[in-house]
Parts: structure tokens; sequence; C-alpha cells
């Protein structure tokens, strides 16, 4: 084409191109009928073809040119009056959702809802879950222990042969003995399962609700406790270990099933003691997390701080440790994100969740209560967090999910911060920018998990309810806003008394994991003296062409 005042002129288009414009706008508008419609399409992507397009960016633009711009029947838009822009791109986000999300047809509803024991011995994984067009599920256990929740790929989330679960059911005594008869028998805490014929066994027991959970850098397993008084521990060879006990959870003291002190689990006490969910490490070793705190709870607190742990002397290399001596977990300092309002000085309290955020010093042992009395910025229950490992600018990206409360119709949030030098920590240096990038409504509410899909960069919202959805999120684009470019429904738990917790995608961004948690088991039988979770395996995500390399 020639070049008119800067501008590509289209002057010069044939009248086949011309034709073929016209067209495409009757096939946009929805004014051609579906048969004709189809035929079309398949024309056009022929003559992109001709004219050197390859046929994945054919593909493409036959695609978005199939999701309609503005219909032609105001019945394809529920509820739509011809003059909501907003319905409007959401329904052409819908439409186009295998060129964004990689998924067919999203859900328009969630899953009706049920009463009494929905779960059955017999019932298929595709009866646990309403799912996007395109996706299918399959079981790869129904013995994991009851609670099941976050998780971990051992090795590695390229080739993983377990998955290593947090169960965040509370310290409980079931009355027996472990095998070697000396030491009480209580619930699974910690527990790895087999991908290749789901066999469950459990690594620890005696926690009070392990709920987040991590591979570290280093290949150990970080498992956490969701308790006011919740502490860390770090585990050694994962898939060696069996049926060890914290037998004094004050004292980190732990033995295995024949009394004898562990030498592969250790109770980290320098990391902060609070209620821990979603964590985030960093090869250097620092971790960031949140204390899983709502306002008011404890009287006059302002709700859980974000933490970061930075190691006395941080790793340097990617080699596995052999020890747990040579952890960075071993000693370090905590601190406080305190988020200000004002660029010069520290502006803290109410209305500046987000913002310019500093690192205040807090101790460990009491993290919760420093953090209260010394302004650091409170949350309403923040639960999980993950870094993003796509982010290219200096330092980390880290998002986490604050739940909030539906019934006060707050219905939650997905916040970001980019902490420019996470080795950094200082009152008087404010090194991380906080925004907030999802906010809940009466659809999408209580966002308790939260994980990145890997190659896209799509972020998924987990709910924290019974009947609980999973949304897909598209990240900020070039427009004026620093919010997620909007979010379709892919995954609905059909059990009432059921949620999903847990999601979690291979390294392909092509498979994803999630557990039922908390279903009524009055028809199932128990495993290991205690009452089973479902984990099922989604299989059918698609990675856009224009990720493919």
């Amino acid at each position: 084409m020639k070049q008119e005042n800067g501008r590509e002129g289209f002057g010069q288009l044939s009248a086949a191109t011309i034709t073929m414009g016209r067209s495409l706008l009757l096939v946009s508008s929805g004014a051609v009928r579906q048969c004709d419609k189809e035929t079309m399409m398949m024309k056009l992507k022929k003559r992109m073809t001709k004219w050197g397009l390859t046929a994945a960016q054919a593909g493409l633009v036959v695609s978005i040119f199939a999701a309609p711009v503005v219909p032609a029947v105001a019945s394809e838009f529920e509820g739509f009056d011809g003059l909501d822009f907003g319905a409007i791109v959401q329904r052409g986000l819908e439409r186009s959702s295998q060129v964004w999300f990689g998924v067919g047809r999203p859900l328009k509803e969630s899953a009706a809802p049920t009463s009494g024991d929905y779960r059955t011995p017999a019932q298929r994984a595709s009866d646990q879950v309403l799912l996007a067009e395109g996706l299918k599920a399959e079981y790869v256990t129904r013995n994991a222990a009851n609670a099941a929740d976050m998780f971990a790929f051992w090795p590695s989330d390229e080739n993983p042969t377990h998955f290593i679960f947090c169960i965040e059911g509370g310290r409980q005594d079931l009355g027996t003995f472990l095998p070697g008869g000396l030491i009480r028998k209580f619930n699974p805490a910690v527990q790895r399962i087999k991908l290749s014929d789901g066999s469950v066994e459990t690594i620890l027991r005696g926690t009070a609700s392990c709920d987040g959970i991590r591979r570290t850098p280093w290949q150990t397993i970080l498992a956490t406790e969701e308790a006011s008084d919740g502490g860390a521990y770090e585990i050694l060879n994962p898939l060696t270990v069996t049926n060890q006990t914290i037998t004094d959870r004050a004292s980190g003291a732990i033995v295995d099933e024949n009394s004898l002190p562990s030498r592969s689990i250790v109770k980290r006490t320098a990391l902060p003691k609070m209620a821990w969910e979603g964590i985030g490490v960093t090869p250097e070793g620092v971790v960031y997390a949140g204390d899983e705190l709502r306002p008011g709870s404890p009287a006059n607190a302002d709700g859980g701080a974000m933490f970061k742990f930075v190691p006395a002397a941080p790793r340097t290399t990617k080699d596995p440790v052999s020890s747990l001596t040579e952890s960075p977990l071993v000693a370090g300092n905590v601190y406080a994100l305190q988020v200000s309002c004002q660029s010069t000085s520290q502006q803290f309290g109410q209305g500046c969740e987000i913002g310019n955020g500093a690192w205040i010093n807090v101790s460990a042992a009491n993290a919760r209560t420093d953090a209260n009395t010394l302004g650091a910025t409170g949350y309403y229950r923040p639960e999980d967090l993950e870094i993003d490992e796509m982010f290219q600018g200096p330092g980390v990206r880290f998002c986490w999910t604050n739940t909030g409360n539906e019934e006060g119709n707050n219905y939650g949030e997905v916040l970001c911060g980019i902490d420019a030098a996470p080795l950094t920590a200082s009152a008087a240096q404010r090194t991380v920018v906080v925004n907030r990038f999802v906010e809940g409504d009466q659809d999408l509410n209580q966002p308790d998990n939260f994980a990145f899909q890997p190659k896209t960069g799509n972020h998924y919202v987990i709910e924290d309810h019974p009947n609980g959805d999973i949304f897909a999120c598209l990240p900020d684009g070039a427009d004026r806003d620093l919010k997620t470019d909007g979010c379709v429904k892919i995954l609905s738990v059909k059990d009432s008394s059921a949620e999903p917790t847990g999601f979690k995608f291979t390294a392909d961004g092509k498979t994803a994991y999630v557990s039922i948690q908390h279903s009524s088991d009055g028809l199932m039988t128990k495993v290991d003296d205690y009452a089973t979770d479902d984990i099922i395996k989604i299989t059918g995500f698609r990675i856009p062409f224009r990720f493919e390399r």
C-alpha cells in the first residue's frame, strides 16, 4: 500500500478485498446465518493464506472476526440493551476465549446447588466439576486426606512424579499408634501423591492446619500452618520421609515413627509466626507471605500484613542442598509491608492499601503483633500468594488474594506488588509498588487461591466458598488502567459442601490440577483412619499460537 500523510493508504485496495471487508462486517454483526458464516470464514482463511499470512495468523484473525462486535439480534446477549459497551467487550471476550485463554466457550453460570452427601464412590471426575468447553477431568486420586489444600510439584514443574500436599485439617489425635507402637497417630499434615498410580503416603503429622507449601529452589519443601501461632517447616528428601510427627509445636520437636529425632524435617523459627497461606520463594531465599487475618480480629487489629524474610546468607548457587543446615532459611530478618500514599513521606493507614511500600522490621516470634503496633498495612485475610515468573522488570512481582467477606458485600480482590530490591528492606526506602489487579463482584467473590498460567501469563483466581468457581483473567494490556483486561469462568464445583483449592499448572501451561476440598463424606470410606478428598487433573488447555515459539 502507498503511504499517505504518514499513514498506510487504502485507495489501492482491490475490489475483492473491499467486498471481503464488507462481508466481515456482516459476519461480525451476526447478520448472516451460521452456515453462511462458517463458509465465509473458510474462504477468508484461504484468502489470507494467499496474502502471505501463516495458518496460525490467519486462524487468529478469523477467530476475532467470528466474535460479534455489535449483535444484530439483541437476544444473543442476555440483558443486552444495545448501549452497554462493557457487555459488548465481555461478550467478545467469551466468544474469543480460545484466542485469549486457550479454552472453548466459558461457563455462563456456576454449578447448581446440591444438598446432603453429594460425593459417592461411583462418581466420575466429571461429576465433580463443571468445565468450560474443551476441558476434561480425570481423577489423580480419591484418597488424599480430608481438607487437602495447596501443593507443590516434585521434583519439578516440568516433569513431576509426585505432589507434595498440605492437609488443612487441625491437629487431631486419631486414637491409634504409628507402626512403631510408640507414637500416637495424628491426622495427616503433609502427604505425597504419586501421579502414576494415585497412591498416597503421609510425610508429616501433627501440624495445626497445614496450608501454604512450596518447593524451594534448593530442592526442599517449605510447609506452613494456617493458625494464629502458625510455624514453618522445611523438609529434606520428601520422597523418603514417612510418618514423622510434630510432638511439640511450640518447641518444634519432631520424631520419626520410632520416636527418634527427625533428621529430615525442622521448624524454621527465623520465619514469622502467623497464619500462613501463600508463599513466594526466590532463588536467594527471600520469602514473601501474608498473614491470613481479618480486620478487627483480635480487637483493633488492622488486618493481615504482608511479610518478607531476608536471609542472613542469601544463596548464590542453584544447586540442591544436601543438609538442612545449608538452607538460607536458617537465619535472617523479618519485615512487614507498610504502604504509603505519598511519594516523599511515609503516610500510612486507612486508604493506603495501594501505593509505595517500605519494609519495617518486626520480630519473627511476634510478627503479627509487631506489624499491627508499628503501622504495617493490614489487609482483609491475605491468602494465596504467587511470584510472577514471567515478570521482566527489575525485582520481583508477587500477587496475592484478599478474601474479603461476601456477606458484607466485600467481594475480595487480587493485589500485585513489585519489589524492586528483594534483598533490601528498610522503613526509609520504598522499594515496593502495590496496585489492585482484580476486584471481586457478586459472581467472582472471595478469591482464595491464585495461579499464573505458564507461557501466557494469564491469572487464575479460585473462589473460597461452596460451589466455588475458577476464573481465568487476562494480564493488563496497553490501556489506561493497571487491572486485568477481563475474566471468564472456566470451572465450577458441583458439590455445595466443597470448594476448589490448590489449583496449579504444570510448566507447559496445558495441564492443571485442583483439589476438591471439604466435601461431606458420609458415603465415603475412611483411609488411614481419616476422611478423604478428590484430586482432579484438568486437561484441554491450549496455548494460543502467539505464545508458542
